[in-house]
């Protein structure tokens, strides 16, 4: 090779080293409809994603992936065929209620530390001592009259939810974890009564039309007017719940990968973000209520379900980054929320629940698919 080939070459490779590796896409935010691109456009190969969604599909029950989409960078990279249709997510509306919870912090209107008892004064008896935070963290104890289980239906079915047991659950607040139904409805009214308006009319206002939800595929359940007051479900259960589609409910998941802005606007602050995403019940905190099977020692934030280590020391998703986080309900009803893949996962369903070991697969095959 002569010298001046040789100079060019050496000047080439040079030149091909000092330059960055391809940068992430920008982040996309949608207007009235999510841009759409095929997976490869953002950095996933079709055909292993395309397994991974199949292999799911066929874990899942008879609602397979049809109202599934995958969000990454703000793109929507696949989507099933039934993304539009709205139906109910139970105890994902528990991630609407401490949204508003979060809301109200951010306005000076309450802090994670206020007596629930301040705003409703039944608490006073009983529950003196319950704060907002044990509430969204299922450590308040709160047990409301006719809390006794009804079937396999354990955490907090009463339908008298608002008139608070004289037994708490344990004492004190804060010492133990119970999934509990009706401490979060009970969470609901007080936040209305912070609010001095229904928490449907708080998040429509705050979050929904900032972020473009159709107003037509979603609602939020209520209880009725107490006190003059519309008071929305704050649990889920009772058929009280969110309703919304899986092309509306990737934007609350796309606003909190965003850590709380929109196309450069602020509409829940980053601090509540991060602090609502992440382990706020430490794994060694025993059960309040043990034959409840929904255990959330390690694994839960401010009614999210974070992909912190279970007591066992395993991380609920062992094949999802540890960043993951989620909104999740009855009937295989999860937003999915990985910010190290900077995606956004829907699934909804009306066909009862899988384990985590089926999501933790997905997982695994969706990192596979990953440039």
């Amino acid at each position: 090779m002569n010298k001046p080939v040789q100079a060019f070459l050496g000047a080439a490779v040079l030149c091909l080293l000092s330059v960055p590796p391809l940068a992430a896409g920008p982040m996309a935010f949608p207007g009235r409809d999510w841009q759409e691109a095929p997976p490869q456009a953002q950095g996933v190969d079709p055909g292993r994603l395309a397994r991974a969604v199949a292999d799911l599909k066929a874990r899942l029950g008879r609602d397979g992936t049809s109202e599934m989409v995958i969000v990454r960078r703000g793109v929507l990279i696949w989507k099933g065929a039934d993304i539009d249709k709205v139906h109910g997510v139970w105890s994902a509306t528990k991630s609407f209620t401490s949204t508003v919870l979060g809301l109200l912090i951010d306005d000076g209107k309450c802090t994670l530390d206020t007596r629930a008892c301040l705003h409703v004064p039944a608490l006073k008896a009983a529950y003196p001592e319950v704060t907002l935070r044990h509430f969204t963290t299922m450590t308040s104890g709160y047990r409301a009259v006719g809390d006794e289980p009804q079937g396999t239906y354990i955490h907090g079915p009463s339908s008298t939810w608002s008139l608070p047991g004289d037994s708490p659950l344990f004492t004190p607040p804060g010492s133990r974890y119970a999934y509990w139904d009706s401490a979060m409805n009970e969470l609901g009214l007080v936040l209305t009564r912070i609010a001095g308006e229904p928490m449907q009319e708080v998040f429509r206002r705050r979050i929904a039309e900032p972020i473009g939800m159709n107003a037509r595929r979603w609602k939020w359940g209520d209880f009725g007017k107490m006190d003059g007051l519309t008071v929305n479900g704050g649990s889920g259960n009772g058929n009280k719940h969110v309703q919304i589609s899986a092309r509306e409910l990737a934007r609350l998941g796309h606003l909190f990968l965003n850590r709380g802005r929109w196309d450069g606007r602020a509409l829940i602050s980053p601090k509540w973000v991060e602090q609502a995403t992440a382990v706020q019940v430490p794994a060694l905190t025993p059960p309040g209520q043990p034959q409840c099977h929904i255990k959330g020692s390690g694994v839960y934030g401010f009614n999210w379900w974070v992909n912190g280590k279970l007591p066992s020391g395993a991380r609920k998703w062992p094949s999802a980054p540890p960043g993951t986080f989620a909104a999740s309900g009855y009937n295989n009803n999860h937003c999915f929320v990985v910010p190290e893949w900077d995606m956004v996962i829907v699934r909804l369903g009306l066909d009862g629940n899988v384990e985590d070991g089926v999501w933790d697969a997905f997982f695994k095959a969706v990192a596979g698919a990953l440039r």
